[in-house]
C-alpha cells in the first residue's frame, strides 16, 4: 500500500497556547495521524515541549514576513540525484531522511508501507517516475544536527527567486 497525503498549511495559531503566531515568529510544526488522516499542529516556542508521541514528522521553521522573497527549490530531478548520491554516504542518512521527507512532500517519492514489515528503523519509498522502490533509513537529526542539514540542504538546493 502506498501512502499519499496532503498537509495543510500553517495554522498560524499555537495548538498548545492558542496564540497567533504572527511573521517571524519561530514555530514548530508537527505531523500525526489521526483516523484516516493527517493533521498538521503547529506550536510556538512557548507551548513546545518536543514532538508529540506517535508524531511521525516535525520541523522547525519562521513564520514568513509578508515581503519574503519568495524561493525557488530545486528542480527533482537534481532532488533525485541528491537522494542517489546520499544513498552512498551512510554518514550522511539524516539528511538523506530529511530529503526522503522532502521528496514524500513534493510527491516525487511515496511511502510504500506493503514493503517495510512493521521495521521502524527502516521506509520503503517508491518513486513513479523511476518505477523504482528505495530502502531508506530512518534517521531523525538531533541538536545541532538539525540547523546543519537546514543549511546544507538551503545552500544546496535554493535559490531566490527571481
Amino acid at each position: 500500500m502506498l501512502l499519499d497525503f496532503e498537509v495543510q498549511r500553517c495554522t498560524r495559531r499555537c495548538a498548545a497556547t492558542e496564540r497567533a503566531l504572527e511573521p517571524g515568529d519561530l514555530c514548530y510544526s508537527v505531523l500525526e495521524v489521526q483516523g484516516a488522516d493527517v493533521v498538521r499542529k503547529d506550536y510556538c516556542p512557548e507551548g513546545w515541549s518536543g514532538a508529540p508521541e506517535g508524531a511521525f514528522g516535525w520541523w522547525k521553521a519562521r513564520i514568513p514576513e509578508a515581503t519574503a522573497k519568495k524561493i525557488k527549490l530545486a528542480p527533482n530531478d537534481v532532488l533525485l540525484e541528491l537522494f542517489d548520491q546520499l544513498g552512498n554516504s551512510p554518514d550522511q542518512a539524516d539528511l538523506r531522511y530529511v530529503l526522503t521527507l522532502l521528496l514524500i512532500r513534493r510527491r516525487v517519492l511515496r511511502i510504500d508501507l506493503s514493503a517495510n514489515d512493521n521495521d521502524q528503523n527502516q521506509m520503503t519509498v517508491y518513486c513513479p517516475k523511476r518505477d523504482a522502490s528505495f530502502d531508506v533509513a530512518v534517521h531523525m537529526p538531533t541538536g545541532d544536527r538539525i540547523d546543519e542539514i537546514q543549511n546544507q540542504l538551503s545552500e544546496l538546493l535554493i535559490a531566490d527567486a527571481e
